[in-house]
Order: C-alpha cells, then sequence, then structure tokens
C-alpha cells in the first residue's frame, strides 16, 4: 500500500506527463478552489480508458455549467 505522499507525487506526476507543468498547476488550483463531488461525478461522467486531459476537459466543463 502506498503513503500518501506517494499517492501525490505520482498523481502530480501523471498530471505533469498528460498536462504539461502549467496546465497540471491549473489543474490543481482549479480543484482547490472550487471543489466538487468528485466520486459522485466520475460515476456518472467518466468511463474507462480516459486520458487525463479528457477529464480535466470534463471536469472543467462541468465546473463552468454551474
Amino acid at each position: 500500500m502506498m503513503t500518501d505522499i506517494m499517492i501525490q507525487k505520482k498523481g502530480i506526476e501523471a498530471l505533469i506527463k498528460e498536462l504539461g507543468n502549467v496546465d497540471a498547476e491549473r489543474f490543481i488550483n482549479i480543484a482547490i478552489k472550487n471543489p466538487f463531488d468528485y466520486t459522485e461525478w466520475r460515476k456518472t461522467n467518466v468511463h474507462e480508458n480516459i486520458s487525463v486531459r479528457e477529464l480535466s476537459k470534463q471536469a472543467m466543463a462541468v465546473e463552468n455549467s454551474q
């Protein structure tokens, strides 16, 4: 089982790999400023094999529509 620090590190690395440094930071800032129920949103909006970039676009679209 991974520690919280390990999960955070891997998560940041995945975001940077998929979005680049600037957009990864933007994604984190959006998530911090505009929290929403990610678990519930994921159940109804995320399909398997979706890229982090597409997931980010979908999350931002939902947030912008509210």
